[in-house]
């Protein structure tokens, strides 16, 4: 009996052994690789600017923009006078833009005879449409003395945010 004993026990451990080698053989570890690309594209930019109304006897120079600036010139006369602008902005993009908001803010410094001014824009600008709005420069018609500074400097942004 203690003979089939040990027979029985080592065809046992023979038996996992075999079992535990084909377990391996056959075991795959798997591998999972991958790559993800963002292919949206983000440019929301300026795309002209142009004076649309101008008092007469004055002059508004030629805007210059690049596609996140615009610098306007304005030459006003006398109380009352304005330029209008117009500037442009495009979404060449492939993602919508929503206007969070357009700040004008002037130099301390300058002429408090000299009005900035501007309209806003639709607030969605979806990707490949245009919009515009309107910038007035104008010399304050209640100005009654002619001020000793006579020039003002604006900046302004304009901030367009994802949707």
């Amino acid at each position: 009996m203690t003979k089939n004993r040990n027979i029985i026990i080592a065809v046992l451990l023979i038996a996992i052994l075999l079992i535990s080698v084909a377990y391996s053989a056959l075991a795959t570890q798997l591998s999972i690789n991958g790559t993800a690309e963002i292919i949206s594209e983000w440019n929301v930019k300026i795309t002209s600017v142009t004076a649309q109304d101008v008092s007469e006897g004055c002059s508004a120079g030629k805007p210059k923009f690049t596609d996140t600036t615009v610098t306007l010139e304005a030459e006003l006369t006398k109380p009352g006078d304005y330029i209008t602008y117009l500037v442009m902005v495009e979404n060449t993009g492939t993602l919508d833009a929503v206007l969070e908001n357009i700040t004008l803010t002037p130099d301390e410094d300058g002429s408090p005879a000299i009005i900035y001014t501007n309209t806003e824009p639709e607030p969605l600008l979806k990707a490949g449409q245009t919009t515009c709005f309107l910038v007035k420069v104008a010399f304050d018609e209640e100005t009654t003395e002619m001020p000793s500074i006579k020039s003002k400097t604006i900046t302004g942004v304009v901030k367009y945010v994802q949707k």
